[in-house]
């Protein structure tokens, strides 16, 4: 796997690995919790291959881009409190990911976790924005999105359920022609 130790941020509480194999059943665990999917449902994992193919496709990304999703633990107990970062899921965008368990939420992990990713991610490619897409009734991701400074930059009906609205947020205003294109390749 390719990596520099420069996208893997640690700091007191919290220690940050890219994604790998050996993390399929702790993300399963995360990614298949009722709890953490009211918002979509639609996208909780009810087979292990599922996260499997999650895993496949951020290692793909830190083989290909040198940066992706990070599996977040908790510095003094070693526990996988749940997973974030960025990846690049089109071309010339980063994609803004956080998820952590029920019982870690609240404590500052996402938007931490997000902060560093944002910066890892200007780091390694300063020209590409970083967008998050969320669900309009997702508060609580709207406000890391919103704490980091992100610009909402379009609201529409979510293409796997057209009752719900997504909206997609990036850290920097997107001329028309930018929008164009992360909206023809996104949901």
């Amino acid at each position: 796997m390719r990596r520099d130790d420069r996208t893997v941020p640690q700091d007191d509480r919290l220690l940050f690995e890219p994604v790998a194999a050996e993390h399929v059943d702790d993300l399963f665990e995360l990614h298949s919790d009722p709890a953490l999917w009211e918002h979509y449902p639609e996208g909780r994992h009810d087979d292990v291959q599922q996260t499997g193919a999650l895993v496949e496709a951020g290692m793909a990304d830190w083989q290909r881009d040198g940066l992706g999703y990070w599996v977040v633990r908790s510095a003094s107990t070693r526990e996988v409190l749940g997973i974030g970062g960025v990846a690049k899921k089109l071309p010339g965008f980063w994609n803004l990911y956080y998820r952590f368990g029920s019982a870690h939420q609240g404590r500052g992990y996402a938007t931490e976790t997000a902060r560093l990713a944002v910066a890892a991610a200007e780091e390694a490619d300063a020209g590409a924005p970083v967008v998050a897409s969320l669900l309009h009734h997702n508060e609580a991701s709207r406000r890391v999105v919103e704490k980091l400074g992100f610009h909402l930059i379009q609201t529409g009906p979510d293409r796997a359920d057209p009752s719900a609205t997504r909206c997609r947020y990036a850290d920097r205003r997107l001329d028309v022609p930018t929008l164009d294109r992360l909206l023809a390749g996104g949901r």
